[in-house]
């Protein structure tokens, strides 16, 4: 069951997957990727390679080679275990891939491992990963309007996501909140997303980090009255992010009411009927309940 999961889960993604492939980041990724595996098998190029093999063949694998790359897979699969969307497990390949496949070259030939990592520094500094460009209902914020927009209407509750666009969890997270914007906007409740990476006195303002190594974008943040009431991840009294796993679960309230899907750390709402349409709409004062 646990190998039958993943595979389910990827042939469900195939159609999505070969829309990304189509790009150019995520096909010279792939290429970059696979850049040993290539370069090893495909002759004639591999029939010049040196070899630890006994039998002298120079396009197999010697058994040094396959240690480094099984050792690759396990990385794979543990960091995998806390990936939500695909997009984050075609992430964590990519990279350890690339490590692999430096450390493969640079063992190799030291020529051959520069070259890579050549190419990997030329592909980081022209070729940017796609940025989410499909629907969503949020309020994008700048340095000027954050603090007027979440103080101009007192009963409105906001959820507010302070991202990079250089961090690829931000980019990873960005389909996700686009959806959950689409699915629980409503009057009382809003979602918004400012850049911190851009506008850095909006991070100090709000205290979130944005250091190359720091585990606090993306940030989410819940205002109720213009003052923060909660946010993910916490920050420690040593200013360092506490580990939290967003899930999409629904849950049920001790009420038996349906809730929404949980928003980092477990945000419920509950549906309420409209008496005029009798249609149900999700309430953002009934959203802040449980956001612990």
């Amino acid at each position: 069951m646990a190998v039958l999961a993943p595979l389910i889960a990827l042939v469900y993604s195939v159609p999505r997957l070969s829309r990304w492939l189509a790009r150019p980041y995520y096909f010279l990724s792939a290429l970059l990727s696979a850049a040993f595996l290539l370069v090893r098998k495909l002759p004639p190029v591999c029939e010049s390679l040196p070899t630890q093999r006994e039998d002298g063949n120079p396009c197999d694998f010697d058994w040094r080679e396959v240690e480094i790359l099984m050792f690759l897979s396990a990385i794979v699969m543990m960091k995998n275990r806390r990936s939500i969307t695909v997009e984050q497990h075609i992430g964590n390949i990519f990279m350890f891939s690339k490590v692999a496949n430096a450390i493969l070259f640079f063992r190799l030939d030291i020529r051959m491992g520069l070259l890579y990592i050549t190419l990997c520094i030329v592909f980081l500094m022209t070729c940017k990963p796609p940025l989410y460009m499909g629907p969503e209902y949020i309020k994008y914020f700048s340095d000027k309007t954050i603090d007027e927009e979440l103080g101009r209407d007192k009963r409105v509750t906001w959820i507010v996501e302070f991202f990079a666009n250089w961090s690829s969890d931000c980019q990873s997270f960005a389909p996700i909140y686009a959806d959950l914007s689409l699915k629980y906007n409503c009057t009382g409740l809003n979602f918004g997303k400012v850049d911190v990476g851009r506008y850095t006195d909006v991070s100090t303002r709000y205290k979130v980090s944005t250091s190359p190594l720091t585990k606090q974008l993306p940030t989410l943040i819940l205002f109720q009255g213009g003052k923060e009431v909660m946010r993910r991840p916490q920050i420690d009294k040593k200013g360092r992010a506490v580990s939290w796993t967003f899930s999409e679960v629904p849950k049920k309230r001790r009420s038996g009411l349906d809730s929404c899907p949980l928003l980092p750390p477990s945000l419920d709402c509950v549906n309420k009927i409209d008496p005029f349409t009798n249609e149900s709409e999700l309430c953002g004062s009934a959203c802040v309940d449980n956001f612990q």
